[in-house]
């Protein structure tokens, strides 16, 4: 096809026809919102380093969980910030910890809206890593029972999926064993299974207070120049038994989520981490940009990506937005 038989802006002339042949349709299912709980009563503290987010307590969680449904988001991820840490994490895993509570008060309180929790010790540990530490080293192996602990723990809690965000090896499969073995084999699992060691997580970890206080992380998450090691660890999580796998972080990773997209048949997540949220809130504040535009238009390339579901501090307001299209 060639002009000026072929003229393209023939279906750019009018809203109408864009809207006829658009390719990617962004909808308020496709949106899944992170809510960090933390305790005590009516509290609603700003994370300054993410605009419009918070630390919420349980009463705060279903109200904001709330919202959430009512806007037509399906799902909400819950991180738990406990009051006490220890080498060894325990409060994850604690039948009465923020997240469990956090977890039996959504699903008492708010119906037709599903509760996914992350499942990992990072936000839990003194020394802020995600795994157990022997001798100034991440024990991969000592940890997988405490973290198929903690997701048991919050099946139990009543949570619809658990999401393993470690990237300790053989956690999925772990997991998958525990929680059939404890009547829980309905409940899926959402793999973080291709995370990178990226400077895009700084304010989560601010809002989280899960910055490792030694060393980092290179370890455990993936070296962010690497691609064909994602499809090695998605194949790896898949063969194990995860439901969904995960792309993170979401926006500097676009082409990983289309390999993943392309190599397996699951659904894919994509989680558009805080990094990407914050930049875009900060340029928007400054009139640097519009910043409701661009937060559409990320996440519309995000979904145009591959991925069937967005992690995103953006979900509502992105889904406020969709409600006046």
């Amino acid at each position: 096809m060639q002009f000026p038989d072929y003229r393209p802006r023939r279906l750019r002339s009018s809203d109408m026809f864009r809207r006829m042949i658009r390719e990617t349709v962004l909808t308020a299912d496709d949106l899944i919102l992170p809510l960090f709980a933390v305790g005590g009563k009516n509290v609603k503290n700003p994370v300054a380093s993410m605009p419009g987010q918070f630390h919420l307590s349980i009463d705060n969680i279903v109200l904001a969980a709330r919202q959430a449904r009512d806007l037509g988001i399906p799902a909400v991820m819950l991180f738990g910030i406990p009051e006490k840490k220890d080498p060894l994490g325990t409060r994850a895993y604690a039948k009465d910890g923020i997240v469990q509570k956090a977890v039996r008060s959504i699903k008492e309180k708010v119906d037709g809206l599903s509760v996914i929790t992350d499942v990992c010790l990072c936000q839990y540990t003194d020394h802020g890593h995600c795994g157990m530490v022997d001798k100034g080293k991440i024990d991969n192996d000592a940890t997988l029972d405490l973290l198929a602990r903690t997701a048991v723990s919050h099946a139990d809690a009543g949570a619809d999926m658990v999401a393993p965000s470690d990237m300790m090896d053989g956690r999925v499969g772990m997991i998958r064993e525990v929680l059939d073995e404890e009547g829980h084999n309905q409940v899926p699992i959402m793999s973080y299974a291709v995370k990178y060691c990226s400077a895009f997580y700084g304010p989560f970890r601010d809002a989280a207070h899960s910055a490792p206080k030694f060393g980092d992380r290179r370890t455990y998450q993936m070296d962010p120049a690497n691609a064909m090691e994602a499809i090695r660890e998605a194949a790896l999580d898949v063969s194990e038994g995860a439901d969904i796998i995960m792309v993170k972080p979401a926006l500097p990773y676009l082409d990983i989520i289309c390999r993943i997209r392309e190599e397996f048949d699951l659904p894919v997540a994509a989680y558009n981490v805080s990094g990407e949220y914050a930049m875009i809130k900060a340029a928007g504040k400054m009139g640097w940009i519009d910043g409701e535009k661009v937060m559409m238009e990320t996440l519309t390339a995000i979904k145009r990506a591959g991925a069937d579901m967005i992690l995103t501090y953006f979900a509502i307001d992105a889904a406020t937005a969709l409600q006046r299209t």
